[in-house]
């Protein structure tokens, strides 16, 4: 399953210029809101929920943190959040795709479009650029205790695409239907995954000199660190030999 270590590579490089971990708490505190809002607090019938508590403890988030997120779901005067996505082109024609939860659409478009207007890029139209990502299923398993070839015929039975093995994990994708089959495959398993997500995985990559990709990280790191941003993607390859040179 080698389609897997391209994107592998990319999220593995990638992770160095991540947000600090309280960034990750508040992207998983909003995604726990939300779940409670939708579904209610009952995480036993409400697959969303489970979902963002089990991302919650993968980041070693405390429970009390976990139980607050839930508690503010559940309150009625708690601001409304919005799910919204926004599309644009970064430095040299990079594709960016960018999922955002907010209290305010109008200050987040406003910040979303100033990132790109200051940093070489252009906001586009939804669903201008959407067709150059494929909705997958990206799952991070801890190795623990298991046989490698008979877990790895479990996934695939389960739906997996792709599967790739690092030092102590499992990186599976599965296509987007396959996300939930997938998950209830673990919870029989009863093994509970470092997080699993539904991602936008490019078609195809865009690689760039030294200089440009240093410009268009600059533009994917100021959106990451928006406030109301939860997600960003992009179609920039970023090969072990650039990462090394951007250390």
């Amino acid at each position: 399953m080698s389609g897997h270590n391209k994107w592998s590579t990319i999220k593995r490089k990638k992770g160095a210029l991540d947000a600090k971990r309280s960034k990750i708490f508040s992207k998983i505190i909003k995604d726990i809101t939300i779940a409670v809002k939708e579904g209610g607090p009952d995480s036993d019938g409400n697959p969303r929920l489970r979902l963002a508590i089990a991302n919650a403890k993968g980041a070693s988030m405390p429970k009390e943190t976990i139980q607050r997120a839930i508690n503010k779901g559940t309150e009625k005067d708690s601001a409304i959040l919005h799910e919204t996505t926004y599309e644009g082109k970064g430095p040299h024609g990079i594709a960016i795709f960018v999922e955002a939860t907010t209290d305010n659409l109008q200050r987040t478009v406003s910040n979303i479009r100033a990132h790109f207007n200051k940093h070489g890029g252009e906001l586009g139209t939804n669903g201008s650029l959407a067709y150059l990502f494929d909705r997958k299923g990206v799952f991070e398993i801890p190795k623990l205790d298991l046989v490698q070839e008979e877990f790895e015929m479990e996934l695939i039975d389960a739906g997996a695409e792709d599967i790739s093995v690092e030092e102590e994990t499992f990186s599976v994708i599965t296509a987007m239907e396959d996300f939930g089959s997938m998950m209830k495959k673990l919870e029989a398993m009863k093994i509970e995954p470092e997080s699993a997500s539904l991602q936008r995985i490019p078609k195809t990559y865009i690689a760039l000199e030294e200089d440009s990709t240093r410009k268009a990280l600059k533009l994917i790191d100021i959106l990451e660190e928006d406030e109301d941003v939860q997600n960003v993607f992009h179609n920039l390859l970023i090969s072990d030999e650039m990462a090394d040179k951007l250390e």
